[in-house]
């Protein structure tokens, strides 16, 4: 993978389209984590989460669709895990529904910077996945074992592979090739699925 920053700037230098296409991809693939947790802890409601998300895809793929995306955002927010759970799976769940918020932002004209929020908070998830199963203290050894960990070659591969479709032109066919690549078969970025 190219330098982060210079994978940065090819993510900000995207179309508008080619942006929330990249943003939904990545969201798409959230979602398995925010369906473990809520099947784990009868907490959220996956089923609205994936609503939610779906109506991004149509905004994408249908030319002239009119969604209310600021309700959505306020029914996104209902989907929040509680305040008051710190756990592990609440705060994955949460980056779900943080991501998918970025890119109603986007949507809504709002929040230039989305695409990067959304690019670091699915990198962040799998982050911390490997500092909790690795158990590994020195900050500087968790560092490279985190570079070199196959969940985030995996997670690296998979943002190169989104922007790459991204930058593509965004027919039908590349925003459902692009949802589908998302939809990992239900695979998370932590290498989870759920059963939804």
């Amino acid at each position: 993978m190219s330098s982060s920053t210079g994978f940065f700037d090819q993510l900000q230098a995207l179309t508008p389209a080619g942006q929330q296409a990249f943003m939904a991809t990545l969201c798409e693939r959230l979602v398995p984590n925010y369906a473990l947790y809520a099947e784990t802890t009868g907490h959220g409601d996956p089923q609205a989460l994936r609503a939610v998300l779906a109506l991004v895809w149509e905004q994408l793929s249908v030319k002239d669709a009119r969604i209310d995306f600021d309700r959505q955002a306020d029914k996104l927010a209902e989907l929040e895990p509680p305040a008051e759970d710190d756990s592990f799976g609440a705060r994955r769940a949460l980056e779900a529904v943080v991501a998918l918020s970025a890119l109603l932002d986007a949507l809504r004209g709002e929040s230039p910077g989305s695409i990067l929020e959304v690019s670091r908070t699915s990198r962040g998830g799998v982050r911390a996945f490997i500092e909790l199963t690795e158990g590994e203290d020195d900050d500087d050894k968790l560092a490279q074992l985190t570079r070199e960990h196959p969940l985030m070659a995996e997670e690296n591969d998979f943002q190169d592979a989104a922007l790459e479709a991204a930058q593509a032109r965004l027919d039908k066919d590349a925003i459902k090739a692009m949802r589908k690549l998302g939809r990992n078969e239900g695979v998370s970025n932590l290498g989870l699925s759920a059963d939804t």
